[in-house]
C-alpha cells in the first residue's frame, strides 16, 4: 500500500512501526487523543504482552483503532447502518463500544464479547492503521494504576523501556490530549454515554 508523501511524518518512522507491529510487537505511539501503546489486536501474544507491560487485569479491556468503517465491519457484528454513519461524520475522538467482537485476539474483547472501537483522525495513525492492513490496539500509555499521559513527556521511562519501538512523530508536541468521548451501543443500536 502506499503512503501519502505530502505527510509532515518521517515515512521511515511509521514503517519502523509498521515492521515491530508485524513481528508481533509492541509500539508506543500518538493517537488523535492521548499517546497509546499498541499491538496487533488479532494476536493473543501481543494483546497479552500489553497487558502485562501496563500491569492491567486482563478483565480490563482494550479498544482498537481502525482506518476506515469498512475495516470496523469486519471485527463486530450485527451492526446498524447508522452506526456506521456516525463513526465515519463525527469530528470529536468518539470511541464506540460495540456488542459483539469477532475476528480479535480471543483476550480483547470484554468479557461480556464487546469491543470498543475508534476511527482516528490523526494522520499517522491512519497510516499506520492502513499500512499495517488490521486494526491496533490502543490503550493509554500508562501503568494502569497511573494517570494517562497529557503527553509524551509524561510516559514514565520505565514503560518506554518495555515496548519495541516508540514512534517519532509528535513526541515534541506539549499540547494536552484528552481521553475520547466513549458510548455504548445495545444490542438493538441504542447508544449509552459511558464518558461524556
Amino acid at each position: 500500500m502506499e503512503i501519502n508523501q505530502n505527510k509532515n511524518f518521517d515515512i521511515d518512522d511509521l514503517l519502523r512501526a509498521v515492521d515491530v507491529l508485524q513481528q508481533g510487537g509492541v509500539i508506543l505511539y500518538p493517537t488523535d487523543t492521548i499517546w497509546g501503546i499498541g499491538c496487533d489486536a488479532t494476536s493473543t501474544q501481543a494483546v497479552e504482552r500489553v497487558y502485562r507491560i501496563k500491569k492491567r487485569p486482563v478483565s480490563k479491556s482494550m479498544l482498537i483503532l481502525v482506518s476506515s468503517v469498512e475495516m470496523a465491519e469486519m471485527y463486530t457484528e450485527d451492526t446498524p447502518a447508522l452506526i456506521w454513519q456516525v463513526m465515519e461524520e463525527t469530528l470529536d475522538p468518539l470511541t464506540l463500544i460495540f456488542p459483539h467482537a469477532r475476528n480479535l485476539a480471543p483476550n480483547l474483547p470484554a468479557s461480556d464479547g464487546s469491543i470498543g472501537i475508534r476511527l482516528p483522525k490523526d494522520p499517522f495513525c491512519l497510516d499506520l492503521i492502513n499500512h499495517f492492513g488490521k486494526p491496533i490496539v490502543s490503550s493509554s500509555a500508562n501503568f494502569s494504576d497511573q494517570k494517562p499521559p497529557q503527553n509524551f513527556l509524561d510516559i514514565q521511562k520505565e514503560l518506554i523501556g518495555q515496548v519495541d519501538y516508540v514512534v517519532n512523530w509528535r513526541q515534541f508536541d506539549l499540547t494536552p490530549g484528552n481521553p475520547s468521548t466513549v458510548v455504548k451501543l445495545g444490542p438493538d443500536g441504542d447508544m449509552e454515554m459511558i464518558r461524556p
